[in-house]
């Protein structure tokens, strides 16, 4: 079976409908802290790339819970899941800290190109991407970041489609936990491996993504921010925060045959 794909723009980055003002889906809050499900398509808040958006996660999390909310880490606009935000200057300031001494566990699950088997860690410096208005200030001259990632292989799977000069399209689902923050880290260390993230407009391949979008129906990058453990900034009880697999990858699960999903 062969797809003729001259008719399928690349892939974008937006899986989130904004016609109508979203209401998320609030995992835990106390007096201190609140988290949300973010989906793909949201900015965490405005930004230099901004200009035709309508919605923000922060204000609709103001909005939402009526009090003003401090961001303590980011997810890029196309990545879903937990969203992590405090409740004062303060506790932002302890919960940033705690992300800079990697006390945080984050944990992501990425669907790629090709059959990525095993585990391992990669550990690949990265040359931060500046853009000429929103980085104005910054230094061209910045050296690479140490950057590593933890991954492990959770399943593989191919269809029976030739696409360009291959006999099958192959995927594999990524468990990962970086242990760093550096600008697109997982998105970029996978396109290190050759396992680009599917959807990854940046990073990506230029058919694969296409044929997703005609194959499965929708576009959107395939990297979901699934946990956060951390220790309570103020009470110190551990906290475990946990997004499920949203319609459009339990879509692809069916399609791939995968029914044993953790």
């Amino acid at each position: 079976m062969k797809l003729d794909l001259r008719q399928i723009d690349s892939a974008g980055e937006s899986g989130l409908a904004v016609d109508v003002k979203p209401i998320l889906e609030i995992l835990y809050q106390d007096e201190y802290l609140v988290a949300v499900n973010k989906p793909a398509g949201l900015f965490v808040h405005r930004s230099y790339m901004d200009k035709d958006e309508i919605y923000f996660a922060l204000q609709l999390v103001r909005d939402q819970i009526g009090q003003y909310v401090y961001p303590v880490h980011r997810l890029d606009k196309p990545t879903s899941g937990v969203l992590l935000f405090a409740l004062s200057a303060e506790v932002a300031h302890i919960m940033g800290q705690s992300f800079t001494d990697k006390t945080i566990k984050k944990t992501y699950y990425a669907l790629t190109r090709g059959h990525l088997l095993g585990n391992d860690t990669i550990d690949y410096p990265i040359k931060e991407n500046l853009d000429k208005f929103g980085d104005k200030n910054v230094s061209r001259h910045k050296e690479p970041q140490q950057a590593q990632t933890a991954y492990q292989s959770i399943l593989t799977a191919s269809l029976p489609i030739s696409l360009g000069k291959f006999d099958t399209v192959r995927y594999s689902l990524i468990k990962l936990e970086p242990s760093t923050g550096r600008r697109h880290q997982i998105r970029r260390h996978l396109a290190h491996l050759r396992h680009p993230i599917i959807g990854d407009i940046n990073y990506g391949d230029n058919k694969q993504n296409p044929f997703f979008r005609e194959y499965f129906g929708f576009k959107r990058l395939m990297l979901i921010a699934k946990n956060l453990d951390f220790v309570h900034p103020i009470t110190n009880v551990k906290i475990a925060l946990e997004v499920k697999f949203d319609q459009q990858w339990l879509h692809v699960f069916d399609k791939l045959k995968w029914h044993c999903i953790p």
